[in-house]
C-alpha cells in the first residue's frame, strides 16, 4: 500500500488548507482501518490532527477539531485535508497514513505546506 500527498506548498494566512492523500494498492473501505493526517511543525513533535475511517466516521482532535474536516472519495480511492482559517502556526510537514490497531502501518512521504502571505 502506497500513500501520496498533494496539494499546495504555500497557503496564504486565513485561507483553507486543503490537502489530498491518494491511496494505491489497497482500498480505503478495507475494513479496520482508519485513514489519518498528521503534521509536524518545524522543531516540534508528530500532531495527530483526524482520521476517517473504514466505515466513513470521523475523528478530529479536540484542539483542531472546529478548523478541521476529512472526507473521502472511495471512486479515486482518496481522502481529503481541509483546515480553514489557517496561521503561520500551522506551517508544518503534512503526511497522511493508514493505522489499524493503532499501529501506523502506511505513511505517505510527507508534504511541506507554508502559511505565509
Amino acid at each position: 500500500v502506497q500513500l501520496q500527498e498533494s496539494g499546495p506548498g504555500l497557503v496564504k494566512p486565513s485561507q483553507t488548507l486543503s490537502l489530498t492523500c491518494t491511496v494505491s494498492g489497497g482500498s480505503i473501505t478495507t475494513n479496520s482501518y482508519f485513514w489519518t493526517w498528521i503534521r509536524q511543525p518545524p522543531g516540534k513533535g508528530l500532531e495527530w490532527m483526524g482520521a476517517i475511517a473504514y466505515s466513513g466516521s470521523t475523528y478530529y482532535s479536540p484542539s483542531l477539531k472546529s478548523r478541521t474536516s476529512i472526507s473521502r472519495d472511495t471512486s479515486k480511492n482518496q481522502f481529503t485535508l481541509q483546515l480553514s482559517s489557517v496561521t503561520p502556526e500551522d506551517t508544518a510537514v503534512y503526511y497522511c497514513a493508514g493505522e489499524k490497531l493503532s499501529l501506523y502501518k502506511y505513511w505517505g512521504q510527507g508534504t511541506q505546506v507554508t502559511v505565509s502571505s
